[in-house]
């Protein structure tokens, strides 16, 4: 009984539990890597029209000397030039320091860890296409696995747009917060205002917390993971150019002179 029990615990530590017919059925789909099928049957799930897959096959197909270890609640697969963290529940991946957005979550079903097909192919460096016809998804490798964080992220701008994330929407939601991030990114391509992150955020009588001194206080880490998914692309604002929280100030002027876009959490935001 022993040794079994720790063969199974190996399985989940490992995260590459074989699939039960049901989860294939549910996809109703095949996968190929670099022009050979994927033989081993392995958990796809659908939701919000994402497909879901286990994550091992894939990056064993693609990088056959990667290893798995289950540490502090999360998967971690290193290989060389990769490291690829995903957390069951967490709208994100991470990948060699890149926040990768997973806005259903990281799932966990019977001890296996299941991603978006391309959010994991774009952390392996891959290439992903559908052939609809014949229902099978092709994974193609590239050049290697994505860059890293350290140099993708410009750190001056994260680390202005982290601390007016905080200050702005630190007890919101992750959506919430990225919101906030998009209005900043989406000022600074507007011909409206400046054309960088700190010449926005303290572009006068705009943000408060750039002329109170509140702009200074170091972000908690899921600000930080806000302002790099913001930096990723990821948008919850649309086009927004403005937010206000209407229950500490009014709407009207926004209203009438602007578009409202949506409202995410205790904020309106308006283009």
């Amino acid at each position: 009984m022993k040794k079994r029990a720790l063969c199974a615990l190996a399985s989940l530590v490992l995260c590459v539990s074989l699939t039960g017919p049901a989860y294939a059925a549910e996809s109703g789909v095949s996968f190929e890597v670099n022009g050979t099928s994927l033989v081993t049957e392995f958990a796809t799930k659908v939701e919000n029209e994402m497909t879901y897959v286990s994550y091992w096959p894939i990056v064993q197909a693609l990088y056959p000397e990667a290893v798995a270890v289950w540490s502090n609640g999360q998967a971690v697969v290193t290989a060389n030039g990769l490291k690829l963290e995903m957390k069951p529940g967490a709208k994100y991946i991470v990948a060699n320091g890149r926040y990768l957005y997973v806005p259903n979550g990281v799932k966990l079903q019977d001890g296996v860890v299941l991603v978006p097909v391309r959010t994991l192919c774009q952390a392996l460096g891959a290439q992903v296409t559908w052939n609809g016809a014949e229902g099978v998804i092709s994974i193609t490798s590239g050049s290697g696995p994505i860059t890293s964080g350290d140099s993708f992220y410009d750190q001056e701008d994260l680390y202005w747009l982290s601390r007016i994330i905080y200050c702005e929407s630190g007890n919101q939601s992750l959506e919430g917060k990225i919101a906030v991030g998009n209005v900043v990114l989406n000022r600074v391509v507007s011909p409206q205002f400046p054309n960088t992150v700190y010449s926005v955020i303290f572009q006068r009588n705009q943000f408060t917390p750039a002329s109170n001194g509140r702009i200074q206080r170091t972000p908690p880490a899921d600000c930080v993971v806000a302002a790099k998914l913001a930096m990723e692309g990821v948008n919850t604002a649309g086009n927004a150019l403005y937010f206000i929280n209407p229950s500490i100030s009014s709407s009207s002027w926004f209203r009438r002179n602007c578009t409202y876009v949506a409202t995410i959490g205790a904020h309106a935001f308006f283009a």
